[in-house]
């Protein structure tokens, strides 16, 4: 069975907002990712976007959910 996650494998953490440059996660909550119910998952994902505006420093790579975008666009 698969888990929706958000994570790119960009795993670093911002200092000054405690979210992750990749996915806008907290430590906590990447560390209890599989622990919680769907619905928290999804409660939390749905304010991933919000954070990740507030990251000072943005990916440096092309993401893995980027390229996987860029490719289906193509595809089109």
């Amino acid at each position: 069975m698969s888990i929706e996650s958000p994570c790119i494998l960009v795993c670093s953490i911002d200092t000054k907002t405690g979210y992750c440059f990749g996915c806008g996660r907290t430590r906590d909550e990447i560390a209890s990712w599989t622990d919680m119910t769907p619905q928290m998952r999804r409660d939390i994902m749905a304010t991933l976007p919000a954070r990740l505006a507030t990251v000072e420093r943005k990916p440096r790579r092309e993401t893995r959910r980027a390229r996987m975008a860029r490719e289906r666009n193509a595809a089109e």
